[in-house]
């Protein structure tokens, strides 16, 4: 019986590969969404002198929301696939992340919900520059969603710290 119960851990520790290709997937996106940013850079770029200020900032927020999108994936493929599936062994390379092999999955949940936050936020800018085309019903949900995202990274952060005090104070939770 122990050597069926230490063969199905083994398998259970193995399948954590099975992770493996959606990270792997995951760097295609971040290629993928390197292309678009390039498509819009260079949509842009000939047109620079001839927009209007406001028009140049909607463009900008729209190559930073592309950016923060790419910081995204790249919290979510480190973290993920160094929380799930494997460390990632690269020695003390000079230009690894300081936080890459130190968040847990509560440090990922935050920068999750914090990217989202900032990626909401530069959608909801790019509205209120241009807000004589927006649907005030559009902007009104824009709004509310936003500070949903908010309140929810908010509540997560209260968990967290909830969950540190409980186990500094000898609590299971």
């Amino acid at each position: 019986m122990k050597a069926v119960e230490g063969f199905i851990e083994r398998s259970m520790f193995a399948s954590r590969w099975l992770m493996a290709p959606f990270y792997i997937g995951l760097i295609l996106s971040l290629i993928l969404l390197l292309i678009k940013f390039m498509q819009e850079l260079w949509h842009v770029a000939p047109h620079v002198l001839e927009l209007s200020e406001s028009a140049t900032i909607l463009a900008i927020l729209g190559l930073i929301d592309l950016s923060l999108a790419g910081n995204l994936l790249l919290i979510v493929i480190f973290s993920g696939y160094e929380n799930f599936v494997s460390k990632i062994h690269i020695g003390d390379h000079e230009d690894k992340p300081d936080w890459m092999g130190k968040v847990d999955f509560s440090g990922l949940k935050l920068k999750l919900i914090a990217s989202i936050v900032a990626i909401s936020g530069i959608q909801l800018l790019k509205s209120f520059m241009n807000i004589s085309a927006v649907p005030e019903s559009q902007l009104m949900w824009m709004v509310i969603v936003h500070l949903t995202f908010v309140l929810s990274g908010v509540m997560l952060a209260v968990m967290d710290l909830i969950t540190v005090k409980a186990h500094k104070m000898g609590g299971k939770h």
